[in-house]
């Protein structure tokens, strides 16, 4: 089984943003409470990807490579609106980061997150990094699919 252990922290400023991104569009083919399977087109790349519940940083995670073609396809039975992000990838003391920079309605939102081996390994904090958010299911991107972070800021 796929296993992913995975901490998710907003980003502050812009001193993380060193190199290109990689544009990425993502949708649901389903959001429920107890799994969800997405289909990404990254660059000129595409997966299907289903996840598990999360229980604590850590989920099942199963993603196969398919064709760009039919990620394009599969994005327009989506359930809910697409998600427009570019995908910033860069190493801190001996730790791959992924920064992800959203689009759209979820424009404003910067969020890192760091894979790991183990829920308690150890890894040094970048400057930019801000509050975790691991546990908050508003900043799962399934989430933002449905409830886009421009509607957290109406009153």
């Amino acid at each position: 089984m796929g296993v992913e252990i995975e901490r998710k922290f907003l980003v502050h400023g812009t001193a993380w943003k060193q190199d290109e991104g990689v544009p990425y569009r993502q949708g649901y083919l389903n959001r429920d409470k107890h799994r969800t399977v997405r289909v990404r087109v990254a660059g000129n790349e595409a997966f299907l990807t289903i996840k598990g519940v999360s229980v604590g940083a850590t989920r099942a995670e199963f993603e196969y490579p398919i064709p760009v073609a039919d990620a394009q396809s599969l994005l327009a039975l989506c359930d809910g609106p697409v998600i427009d992000k570019v995908r910033y990838v860069l190493q801190h003391a001996g730790t791959t980061w992924e920064v992800d920079e959203f689009a759209g309605d979820n424009a404003g939102l910067v969020v890192a997150e760091v894979e790991l081996t183990h829920e308690d390994q150890v890894f040094a904090r970048p400057d930019w990094l801000g509050e975790e958010v691991t546990q908050d299911a508003r900043y799962f991107n399934s989430s933002l699919a449905s409830h886009p972070y421009c509607q957290w800021r109406q009153p």
